[in-house]
């Protein structure tokens, strides 16, 4: 019997058909990235040259706020975007008005007394994070102004009383909780106690005695 053996691939014939490329999108995912890390570090160099200045920031986010509320008062609508963006600007506040650690889970972590060692007031939201989180919601919530599909139809007073009844309740509460624990959630410098003056002089001469 003939013992036949498979036919050998040619050289550059391995498969049959032609080789097609194969795209995996890692290009445009690397260049996405790039850009994204580019803007990042952009965006950090700002907000690391805006941070000393904190009336600056405030100012401008007053303006922001003037801008939005003046927007939705002529465009008359965007109640609920509204609404929403009040409810997180409490919850912000909320968070910049309360310590870092709660007293009611941790216990007391303030000074009470003279004796006690000065601590500054620790907030749970640092005031810089606290602008920078309240600008970006205005600007969120001034982009979805733009958009109809945002423009719900409700009743604006029902929301406007409602907002107020939870703004009072939330602030009687943190305004409780601070009488509680006896903080308040500002810092002016470290306590200066003036001690007993040493009169060594006096003192020598009374063992002189």
């Amino acid at each position: 019997l003939l013992q036949t053996s498979p036919p050998r691939p040619r050289p550059g014939n391995m498969y049959d058909g032609a080789e097609e490329p194969i795209d995996d999108g890692l290009g445009n995912s690397s260049t996405s990235a790039r850009l994204s890390t580019t803007f990042g570090r952009r965006l950090q160099y700002y907000l690391d040259k805006a941070a000393p200045h904190t009336g600056a920031r405030w100012a401008g986010a007053a303006a922001l706020t003037v801008l939005y509320c003046v927007r939705v008062y002529f465009l008359s609508g965007w109640y609920i975007v509204t609404y929403g963006l009040g409810i997180y600007l409490l919850n912000l506040l909320i968070a910049f008005l309360s310590p870092q650690i709660d007293p009611e889970m941790e216990g007391p972590t303030l000074p009470n007394s003279r004796e006690d060692e000065f601590r500054p007031f620790q907030r749970r939201l640092p005031e810089f994070k606290f602008w920078y989180s309240y600008v970006k919601a205005f600007l969120t919530a001034g982009t979805m102004t733009f958009f109809s599909m945002f423009d719900i139809p409700v009743f604006w007073p029902i929301l406007l009383l409602y907002f107020i009844t939870l703004f009072v309740l939330t602030m009687k509460r943190q305004i409780k909780h601070m009488i509680k624990y006896r903080y308040v959630p500002f810092s002016f410098g470290k306590a200066k106690y003036k001690g007993k003056d040493t009169d060594v002089g006096g003192a020598g001469d009374g063992r002189d005695k």
